[in-house]
């Protein structure tokens, strides 16, 4: 088991790169092996969970070379992915394994139910006692043969015909949606998603650079299936999720300078950057462009002081995966923060309000948690202590950025799950002058 030792440290400077973006990575690979011809991919991330995207798309026969990447970051390669066309992937020899990638389960079972044969989706004990319902009966409405285990994975998936299908989602889901526009590439007919909020539209705009036919009119999508897609040739910008621990460590830590370069700043993924700004921090965002048909910009971050806020409705969808991070940020602000309709996070890789909560409390923080969120009572000087990941990538690191504030030495335990999105986070933030260090 890694752990993670943290000690406070001065003020952070420096320029950096984070990762390339989770989130288009999983989805370059399989948008590209449904492809007819080759995808050319630059800045790809070679984490743990976008690598199970990887080998699941090699026992579906696609090939895929890796080559090094021109990128100053380590977890970053270029790939070329072979693509096969929409109803061109082969039958796997055996269950297709998501490790603890719940992006490569949902999206792979719309892309599967489509398909020609059978096939299993399985993962690691954590995926699989994650929800899995919420896909699996919208799929089945499109006329997906799909035998679940209880509403949980393994799921066994019988390929077929599949009907177009009007979609309304409870809540509002990337993955989900994901899913839907995926299966519907073999549909009859046209597909639409109705979601009750927003959420990542990462598929739409790739599926949109790829030739498809996909409108969105508010919170509806619309795809209508078309006979091919072309392939792609893109750069994978920074992950603002992996970027949030440099962003929030250089606003906490008092007379830090940190600028990010070229981080995706796509609006449906910014919610924290939001609320971060209404907390008082000071971001600038500059050399605004396009990358791969996503924003991208340099985010330039200096200490100082925060007070508490308010966050629900449709800001903690675009920030589902930040509340850990904002967790910390809140301990060190004026006031109190109140988290509400956040109750997704009791369903991600952990019940992430149940594990904040236990973990910050270890190290002095005022939290309580609340049904559908948190409340936090700052600002805390931190303590030092010896604290768990639960096997969770975003507490692990959300924890390592708290060590920086504590007075007395901060174990992260399990550490080594930050692999599952940011591999090299320890070195990254070290070089900014954090006292991190793995052991």
């Amino acid at each position: 088991m890694t752990q993670l030792r943290v000690r406070a440290s001065g003020a952070l400077r420096g320029r950096l790169q984070v990762p390339g973006d989770k989130s288009i990575s999983h989805r370059t690979l399989l948008l590209g092996a449904l492809a007819d011809g080759e995808s050319r991919v630059r800045g790809f991330l070679r984490c743990g969970d976008c690598l199970a995207t990887l080998a699941c798309v090699r026992m579906l026969g696609v090939e895929v070379d890796e080559t090094d990447s021109s990128s100053p970051s380590a977890a970053s390669v270029d790939l070329v992915v072979a693509g096969r066309g929409r109803r061109g992937l082969a039958k796997p020899g055996e269950p297709l394994h998501c490790a603890r990638s719940g992006t490569t389960m949902r999206l792979l079972a719309g892309i599967l139910a489509g398909q020609s044969f059978a096939s299993v989706l399985t993962g690691d004990p954590q995926l699989l006692r994650r929800p899995m319902r919420r896909v699996v009966e919208p799929l089945r409405a499109a006329g997906a043969d799909i035998e679940d285990n209880g509403g949980r994975a393994p799921l066994t998936i019988r390929g077929r015909g599949l009907r177009g299908c009007d979609h309304d989602l409870a809540v509002a889901s990337a993955q989900v949606k994901s899913a839907l526009l995926l299966a519907g590439l073999n549909a009859d007919g046209p597909t639409t998603v109705r979601q009750p909020g927003p959420a990542r539209d990462h598929t739409e705009r790739m599926l949109a650079a790829m030739g498809v036919e996909i409108a969105t009119d508010g919170l509806a999508v619309t795809l209508r299936p078309s006979g091919s897609l072309a392939p792609l040739a893109l750069e994978v910008p920074r992950d603002f999720s992996s970027a949030a621990y440099p962003l929030v460590a250089a606003t906490l830590v008092h007379g830090s300078s940190v600028t990010l370069e070229a981080v995706g700043v796509n609006p449906t993924r910014t919610g924290l950057l939001d609320v971060l700004r209404a907390m008082g921090a000071q971001v600038v965002l500059a050399n605004k462009q396009e990358q791969g048909n996503e924003p991208v910009a340099d985010l330039a971050v200096t200490g100082g002081s925060l007070s508490g806020v308010e966050v629900g409705g449709e800001t903690v969808v675009r920030m589902i995966d930040e509340f850990p991070i904002l967790a910390v940020a809140a301990t060190q602000a004026r006031g109190t923060t109140i988290v509400r309709n956040a109750a997704e996070l009791r369903v991600k890789e952990t019940d992430r309000i149940a594990t904040v909560v236990e973990e910050l409390t270890k190290l002095g923080a005022r939290i309580e948690g609340r049904a559908g969120g948190f409340v936090v009572q700052g600002p805390t000087r931190l303590t030092g202590g010896v604290v768990n990941s639960h096997g969770d990538h975003r507490l692990a690191m959300a924890l390592a950025v708290a060590g920086l504030l504590a007075n007395g030495e901060v174990v992260v335990e399990g550490a080594e799950c930050i692999d599952d999105s940011f591999p090299g986070f320890a070195e990254t933030m070290h070089a900014l002058g954090a006292g991190i260090a793995a052991a």
